[in-house]
């Protein structure tokens, strides 16, 4: 594990350099996509120009669910986001050149051309995040202040067992990264808003088949001290750990018995 942290950072140490060779272009990439990003947040602006509540959340509320939906997705897909080209790779038999290097071929699709432009949407959802905590009315206690970043964590973690799974079932799928993105930027869409608006059986779903609810849906309950959709036990609201370590340990199994099935090129 040592060895393959210190190989990523270094591989993405490389592509970082590469990057700065190249600041102005940086810069404007990553000003393009914390603009474009900002257009979902600027979407929902327009929504509550219209109503006061959505769904029986107010604007900081939805801002709150919004900003940290999309902090998670972001750290995920700068982190691990590379690894969703690995169809591609396994059609043009690159992938067997990172299977023959001293390195974890995850890691090497992981961190490969790593884009540190991606670094916008994170910003981006920083700065919602930013003001909605400055603006909800909300009793700041202990539990709900450590929740937070234990949370967002949560939230990254899960989403990069998504682009890992993904991934795997490329393996089977050859070029199935289109499916991946239905979990990963649907599952951001999705949990931007509040889960009050869906129907019961999508939150069920979004709970216990793929556990986005614990991105952010569960535990903002507890910090927003709304009700439960489902009214499941208490302990589901701080359980986002719990389901990021079991979400990530099937993600481990999925991209073992991917690698182990692989027969090179045309597999």
């Amino acid at each position: 594990m040592a060895d393959a942290l210190r190989a990523y950072v270094w591989i993405v140490g490389m592509w970082i350099r590469a990057t700065m060779t190249y600041r102005a272009s940086f810069v404007m990439l990553a000003a393009g996509q914390f603009a474009v990003t900002g257009c979902d947040f600027v979407a929902i602006f327009i929504m509550f120009a219209h109503t006061e509540q959505l769904g029986g959340f107010r604007l900081p509320e939805v801002a709150f669910l919004y900003a940290t939906s999309g902090c998670a997705l972001g750290l995920a897909d700068l982190l691990v986001g590379n690894v969703e080209r690995l169809g591609r790779r396994i059609r043009d038999g690159s992938f067997d050149v990172m299977l023959v290097r001293p390195v974890s071929a995850f890691v090497q699709a992981a961190a490969d051309d790593f884009a540190l432009r991606r670094l916008g949407r994170i910003l981006q959802s920083t700065a919602v995040l930013t003001w909605a905590l400055v603006a909800l009315d909300v009793t700041w206690t202990w539990d709900r202040l450590l929740l937070l970043p234990v949370m967002i964590v949560s939230g990254t973690v899960i989403f990069c067992s998504i682009f890992a799974l993904g991934a795997a079932f490329q393996f089977l799928a050859n070029d199935a990264a289109e499916v991946a993105n239905a979990f990963t930027y649907g599952g951001n869409l999705l949990t931007q808003y509040p889960p009050s608006i869906f129907a019961k059986d999508l939150v069920r779903a979004a709970t216990f088949a793929i556990p986005l609810a614990f991105v952010n849906w569960l535990p903002s309950m507890h910090i927003l001290d709304r009700p439960d959709p489902l009214g499941l036990p208490k302990v589901f609201e701080f359980a986002s750990p719990v389901a990021a370590l079991l979400l990530a340990l099937v993600a481990a199994l999925a991209w073992r018995a991917g690698v182990r099935s692989y027969r090179s090129t045309g597999s």
